[in-house]
C-alpha cells in the first residue's frame, strides 16, 4: 500500500471550511496582550524635522508608543545588507512607510493614539519610475552580467535585427490572512514569536538582532498561513520585530495584525520590470544573437532584489536555444515599497521578454508564433541543449510536452476555426496560442538549499512530524505526511503534524522556490529511515530471524520479504524498542547535492533540474470594451512522478490563474506624489471564478519520474505561474486579427485601456497599407 502518488485531500481542508484551522491571530489571546497600530508618511520621500507623542498618551488605553529610540538592539531588518531602517529617524523613503508605532490594550485605542502623533516634514524630490531612476542614475549596488559567445558581432551579421522594450508592471500578493505577528515575553529575557512567515529562521534571526539577543532566546513558529506567495518570506520580519520591541518595552505580549489596506501600502510588491532588447534572427525564425537590459524596480530599500534580478536573467532564454546573448540587469532604487519576492521570483519577468522577442520575429517575418517558438527550442545535446549559464539539460522534455499539449487542444483544428470565427466577426475577435515553460529549481543561493526534519515516535506507535518547511495552504504538510507515511509503512492517521518552530528544526530555508517537498520531503525520508533501520533491528529478534534489511515495512506491520508469514505489528515493535532502550527520535537532514554558482563568471549549475509545460489558451477579446473571455485552457505540465496528483493539479490551476491575474487585470497605480492608489479589492482587481474559463484541462505528464528527488516528484509551486503567458499571446493574437500589423505591442497587465490602444494601432496600420496618404 503505497502513500505517495495519491490524490490526497489536503490534511487541513476540513478545517479551512469549516472555519476552524487557527492562523497566528485566531489563537487564544493570552493576559495582557497589547495591539499596535502604526503612523504613516504621507510623503514619498522627506526629511523628518519633529516628532511629537505627547499627544497619544492622552488617549485612553494608549500604554506606549514606540520609536527609534525604543530599539535595544540594532534598528534595521535588512536581509542581504542592512539598508532597512524599521522605526524611520531622520528621513522617509517611500509614501506609507511606518514611522511610529502605537500600542494600545485595545487596536481602537492604538489607532486613535496613532492620529494623534505629531510628525513634521520637509519633502524632498522622488523618484517613482525605473525611467527616472535610469536617468537619475539611482541604482542599488553594481549591475549583474550573464554572456555566451558573441553577441555583439552576431548581432551585425545577423539576417535581420529588431530592437525593441517591454514593460511590466508589479503585483500584490493579496494572501488571504494579511501580515500578522505574536511576541510573548517569559519574563526571563526570552521570546516566544507566533508569525504568518514562510521563513521562520529568518524571522528568528532578525528578531534577535533588532532585541540585540542571541538567536537561542528567540523562537519563532508559524502555525500555518492563509496564502504567502513569497510575500512573507522577508516581510514578515518587520512586523514581528516591531511587535518584539513592544514586548521587550512593556514586558507584556504584543501583536500586529494589518488591515488590508495598510498591508498593501506598507508590503513590498512583485518587482515591476523595464526589458530593453535587440535581437538577431535569421530568414527562418531562428535567434542568432540577443542583447537585454533588465531593470528591476527595487523600491527604496535592496529586501531580496539581487537574487530575483539573477533568477530573472538566468530565464530570459525560456525554453529557447540562443547561441549568442547577453543579458545585463540591475535594480532601480525608487522611492516605492521594497519589492521582494513572488512566485516565479523573476523568472516571469525574463519569460515576458523572450516571449515579447519571439513573436516579434514572427510578425516581422509573417510566421505562425508557435513554429517561431518550436524551432527555437532547446534540443538534441551539448551546445543546443546547454543554457547561456553553462548548464545543459540533461532532462529535456520540451518537444514531447509541446507536442502533448496540442493535441490535447486539437490546435491545427482550432486555429482553423478561428480564423473563419474572425472573418465573420468585425467587432469581436479571437486568439490562440501556446507558450512553453522551462523553470529551475533550487535557490539561486547554494547554501540555501538544505532542510532538516525530527520525527518522534511514541510508544502506543503515534507519530510527530516535524519538519522545517512552513504550510501556507500549498499542501507541502500533506505531502510530507505522505512521505512520512510510505517510510515508516503506517497509515496516515497515526501522524500529527507539528507546527514548524525553530526549537524543532533549527537553521533551515524559507519555503519558497518551488523547493519545499524537494528539500524537507528528503529530510523527512533521512529521519524516517533512520528509525526504521532502529525497529528492523528489533522486529527480527522479535521474529527469531536474522536479516534485518530483508524486512518490508508496510500497511502498519513489518514482515520478511521472503518468509512473509512472519509478521509483527508496528506498534508492538515500537512497544518493543522501548523495552529495549532503543530511541524512538530521530533527526533527518538533506542538502541538495552538485549544484554551485560562479557569481564572477556567471556560469555553474545553479539548478539541480528543470520542469516543463506548456499552455494552450484560447481568448475572445471585445473590439468595443477592450475586455477579454479566456474560453478554453489545456495544459501538461511536468510533475516528475506525483507525491500527490491532487495537490499538485490545484497547484497548476492555481497558479495560472494567478499569472492570468499578473498579466491581465491586477493593476498597481502610484499617483505623481508616489501615493498608491489601489491598496484595496475595489481598486485592484484580482481573477475571480468568473475569470476561470468552464474548459480547463490540466494533464499531467505521464512516465515521467525524475532521478534523485524525493520519490521521483517535481516542484510545482512557480513553475505553472509561467503557463499564463499564453493568454497574454492569445490576447495579442486576437488583436492583431482586427487589423494588420508586423508588432503587437502590449505593456503589462494588459487592462482594457492597453487592449483598446493596440487595437486602435493594429487598425490604423491595415489602414496606412491600405492608403497611406489618407492616414497622414
Amino acid at each position: 500500500m503505497s502513500a505517495v502518488g495519491k490524490r490526497k485531500s489536503h490534511e487541513s481542508a476540513e478545517a479551512h471550511v469549516s472555519g476552524k484551522a487557527i492562523y497566528t491571530d485566531d489563537q487564544r489571546i493570552p493576559a495582557g496582550m497589547l495591539s499596535l497600530f502604526p503612523v504613516l508618511s504621507p510623503h514619498a520621500k522627506a526629511r523628518i524635522t519633529k516628532i511629537d507623542v505627547s499627544a497619544a498618551y492622552e488617549v485612553d488605553g494608549v500604554v506606549t508608543v514606540l520609536t527609534a529610540d525604543d530599539v535595544p538592539g540594532e534598528n534595521n531588518t535588512g536581509v542581504i545588507v542592512h539598508d532597512e531602517v524599521l522605526l524611520a529617524t531622520d528621513e522617509v523613503s517611500y509614501w506609507g512607510q511606518a514611522v511610529i508605532w502605537v500600542a494600545g490594550e485595545t487596536e481602537t485605542a492604538a489607532r486613535l493614539g496613532a492620529a494623534k502623533v505629531v510628525v513634521e516634514y520637509e519633502p524632498l524630490e522622488p523618484i517613482l519610475s525605473i525611467k527616472d531612476a535610469i536617468v537619475a542614475q539611482s541604482f542599488h549596488g553594481r549591475s549583474q552580467s550573464v554572456r555566451r559567445g558573441d553577441p555583439q558581432a552576431a548581432l551585425k551579421t545577423a539576417d535581420f535585427c529588431l530592437e525593441g522594450e517591454v514593460e511590466m508592471n508589479g503585483q500584490d500578493h493579496f494572501y488571504l490572512e494579511t501580515q500578522a505577528s505574536w511576541v510573548i515575553p517569559d519574563g526571563e529575557g526570552h521570546y516566544q514569536v507566533y508569525s504568518s512567515t514562510q521563513h521562520p529562521t529568518e524571522t528568528q534571526i532578525i528578531v534577535a538582532r533588532v532585541l540585540g539577543v542571541a538567536s537561542n532566546q528567540v523562537v519563532v513558529t508559524c502555525l500555518r498561513m492563509g496564502g504567502g506567495f513569497g510575500g512573507k518570506e522577508s516581510q514578515a520580519n518587520p512586523f514581528a520585530s516591531v511587535a518584539a520591541i513592544a514586548a521587550h518595552k512593556t514586558g507584556r505580549p504584543a501583536r500586529v495584525k494589518l488591515r488590508r489596506h495598510q498591508d498593501m501600502i506598507l508590503t513590498g510588491k512583485r518587482h515591476g520590470y523595464l526589458g530593453q532588447y535587440k535581437v538577431g534572427f535569421s530568414a527562418d525564425g531562428m535567434i542568432t544573437a540577443l542583447d537585454v537590459d533588465l531593470y528591476a524596480d527595487g523600491g527604496w530599500s535592496l529586501d531580496l532584489s539581487p537574487p530575483v534580478l539573477l533568477r530573472a536573467m538566468l530565464h530570459v532564454d525560456n525554453a529557447y536555444y540562443i547561441p549568442h546573448v547577453e543579458v545585463r540587469g540591475q535594480i532601480a532604487k525608487l522611492n516605492r515599497v521594497s519589492n521582494t519576492a513572488f512566485r516565479g521570483f523573476g523568472g516571469p519577468q525574463g519569460m515576458v521578454v523572450i516571449e515579447e522577442v519571439i513573436d516579434r520575429i514572427a510578425r516581422h517575418l509573417n510566421l505562425p508564433p508557435d513554429v517561431v517558438r518550436e524551432s527555437n527550442f532547446y534540443h538534441g545535446a551539448g551546445e543546443t541543449n546547454t543554457t547561456h549559464y553553462g548548464q545543459e539539460l540533461y532532462d529535456n522534455r520540451l518537444t514531447r510536452i509541446w507536442n502533448e499539449a496540442k493535441a490535447n487542444a486539437n490546435f491545427a483544428e482550432r486555429k482553423v476555426a478561428i480564423a473563419q470565427f474572425n472573418q465573420a466577426n468585425a467587432h469581436k475577435k479571437r486568439g490562440l496560442a501556446i507558450t512553453p515553460v522551462k523553470f529551475g529549481i533550487s535557490f539561486n543561493k547554494t547554501q540555501y538549499n538544505q532542510a532538516g526534519a525530527l520525527v518522534l515516535v511514541y510508544t502506543d506507535g503515534s507519530i510527530q512530524l516535524n519538519h522545517g518547511g512552513t504550510e501556507m495552504g500549498q499542501g507541502l504538510h500533506t505531502k510530507m505526511l505522505q512521505v512520512a507515511s510510505q517510510a515508516l509503512g503506517v497509515s496516515l492517521d497515526r501522524f500529527r503534524m507539528m507546527p514548524t518552530s525553530t526549537d524543532k528544526v533549527p537553521n533551515t530555508s524559507a519555503t519558497a522556490a518551488s523547493s519545499g517537498s524537494d528539500l524537507n520531503g528528503q529530510a523527512v525520508k533521512n529521519a524516517c529511515e533512520t528509525i526504521r533501520e532502529r525497529l528492523a533491528t528489533v522486529a527480527v529478534r522479535m521474529m527469531t530471524l536474522d536479516t534485518p534489511e530483508d524486512l518490508i515495512f508496510e500497511d502498519d506491520r513489518i514482515y520478511c520479504r521472503s518468509y512473509p508469514q512472519k509478521c509483527v505489528t508496528f506498534a508492538d515493535v515500537v512497544k518493543q524498542a522501548y523495552s529495549d532502550r532503543i530511541s524512538l527520535s530521530a533527526t533527518g537532514y538533506y542538502r541538495t547535492p552538485n549544484i554551485y554558482w560562479d557569481e564572477t563568471t556567471g556560469k555553474g549549475r545553479p539548478f539541480y533540474y528543470f520542469a516543463y509545460g506548456a499552455a494552450v489558451c484560447e481568448v475572445e477579446v471585445d473590439g468595443f470594451t477592450g475586455t477579454f473571455k479566456l474560453r478554453q485552457v489545456d495544459i501538461v505540465h511536468d510533475v516528475g512522478e506525483s507525491l500527490n496528483p491532487l495537490v499538485d493539479q490545484g497547484q497548476i490551476e492555481g497558479g495560472f490563474v494567478q499569472g492570468m491575474g499578473w498579466l491581465t487585470m491586477e493593476e498597481l497605480v502610484w499617483d505623481a506624489q508616489g501615493r498608491l492608489r489601489t491598496d484595496a479589492p475595489s481598486t485592484y482587481k484580482i481573477p475571480t471564478i468568473s475569470e476561470v474559463p468552464e474548459h480547463f484541462n490540466v494533464h499531467l505528464l505521464e512516465r515521467a519520474a525524475q532521478e534523485g528527488v524525493i520519490y521521483g516528484s517535481k516542484a510545482i509551486g512557480e513553475p505553472p505561474f509561467m503557463l499564463a503567458i499564453a493568454v497574454r499571446e492569445a490576447i495579442r493574437e486576437a488583436i492583431a486579427a482586427f487589423g494588420h500589423s508586423n508588432q503587437v505591442p502590449l505593456s503589462s497587465p494588459l487592462t482594457p485601456e492597453v487592449t483598446l490602444w493596440a487595437i486602435e494601432q493594429v487598425r490604423t496600420s491595415a489602414a496606412a497599407l491600405v492608403d497611406p496618404v489618407l492616414v497622414t
